[in-house]
């Protein structure tokens, strides 16, 4: 049998890579069949993926579908897969912040949205957690511009600067900024004892602890994490326990298979020098507001998430929670914090303020960089398939793109 082919775009968004498709060209709109489609593409299982796309990394092997809106608010409608690497899985329940910083420019490239200049306004709908995004796109001669001088900490180079506003996004999976309804909690863990930490729930939901309750520091190298095989587990437990408290798994031993990666957790610690990883050059405390390292799947990312710096800016800002505890803040409830990951630091500016519902979350932005990486003929065997896909799509290319 002749091999399947889906046309495709592979694009850079933050420090994360994914394949795009627009919603017609999918080769199933059923998710199951879907989800066995990308494990073929991205030749999954396996820890080198060798027999698909995707990169042997979790920050590689991602995935996202664009189409018009569905809903009133929006433009396009961004749909987010994680696909495991050494697992049969595809995980649907995150946005992915930074593969998001991708959906602007790639709207505009496709023709869904009609690119504006200087400046292009790209609503995006993420159908994950049913929250609007906006993101603002430079744009010249028609097109995402790719050249500029913003640079973030993970991506060689610069870039011209798409900002994302999160404002709206808080509640993504459980429909409260503070889905137990304290800044702060307490979980007792095996061998460790009480534990103290706190749950935000914006553009993605977090479980923050401080680091010093596992013996780190907060910027540890991810190799090195690699190797701290009690503290991850202790972590890993803490996560579970918190995904089984809000409904997201049925036990803290299932919750691997039913959450994996909801809720993420993150360990943060107070402003502290530390070597980034690759280069292994020195960024010193003073360089960032408090250290952080996001836990996934067993291991540490090796940049940071978009939908983790949201939540933690906003807990940093929020007096009360464990972040707050460990933050170099300068003003209350409003600020630019830098938080210091293993690649360098992240920036995000957020507003406080106060509702009839609690907290108002009035500004939430980040800014990131993507670029238009490839375009083709996406191939998967159809002996790894158990139906038979579309016929493979027939739309033009897109063209050319940036300057």
């Amino acid at each position: 049998m002749t091999q399947s082919g889906t046309r495709g775009v592979i694009y850079r968004g933050g420090t994360s890579k994914a394949l795009l498709v627009r919603t017609s060209d999918l080769p199933s709109q059923h998710r199951d069949e879907l989800g066995q489609w990308l494990l073929a593409a991205y030749g999954s299982p396996d820890p080198r993926q060798i027999d698909g796309i995707g990169g042997a990394d979790p920050l590689t092997s991602k995935f996202g579908f664009v189409g018009p809106s569905t809903h009133p608010d929006a433009d396009v409608d961004y749909t987010f897969a994680q696909v495991g690497i050494n697992d049969s899985r595809v995980d649907w329940s995150i946005m992915c912040g930074n593969i998001l910083s991708a959906i602007g420019p790639y709207a505009i490239d496709e023709g869904l949205v009609p690119a504006v200049e200087p400046f292009t306004v790209v609503r995006i709908h993420n159908t994950n957690t049913g929250k609007v995004v906006t993101a603002r796109v430079e744009v010249s001669g028609g097109r995402p511009r790719t050249a500029g001088n913003v640079h973030i900490d993970g991506v060689p180079g610069g870039g011209s600067p798409i900002f994302l506003d999160f404002r709206h996004a808080a509640g993504a999976k459980t429909g409260k900024l503070l889905p137990t309804g304290n800044r702060r909690d307490v979980a007792q863990l095996p061998g460790v004892g009480p534990v103290e930490y706190s749950v935000v729930d914006i553009a993605g939901m977090q479980v923050f602890v401080k680091a010093s309750a596992f013996g780190l520091t907060g910027a540890e190298d991810p190799v090195a994490y690699g190797k701290l095989a009690e503290a991850g587990r202790q972590i890993e437990f803490l996560r579970c326990k918190v995904a089984v408290d809000l409904g997201f798994a049925t036990s803290i031993e299932s919750a691997k298979k039913e959450s994996p990666i909801t809720p993420f957790g993150i360990i943060v610690g107070p402003p502290r020098e530390w070597l980034l990883y690759g280069t292994r050059e020195l960024r010193s405390a003073d360089s960032c507001d408090l250290v952080a390292r996001c836990v996934i799947d067993g291991g540490m990312h090796k940049a940071f998430p978009g939908t983790g710096a949201i939540p933690t800016a906003i807990a940093a800002a929020l007096e009360g929670t464990v972040v707050h505890d460990v933050t170099r803040v300068a003003a209350h409830r409003t600020g630019t914090y830098a938080i210091g990951h293993p690649s360098g630091t992240l920036t995000v500016d957020v507003a406080l303020g106060d509702s009839d519902a609690g907290v108002e979350v009035r500004q939430a932005s980040l800014v990131r960089t993507a670029r238009r990486l490839f375009e083709g003929t996406v191939f998967v065997e159809p002996s790894r398939l158990s139906w038979t896909p579309a016929r493979p799509s027939t739309a033009e290319p897109g063209g050319p793109h940036g300057n």
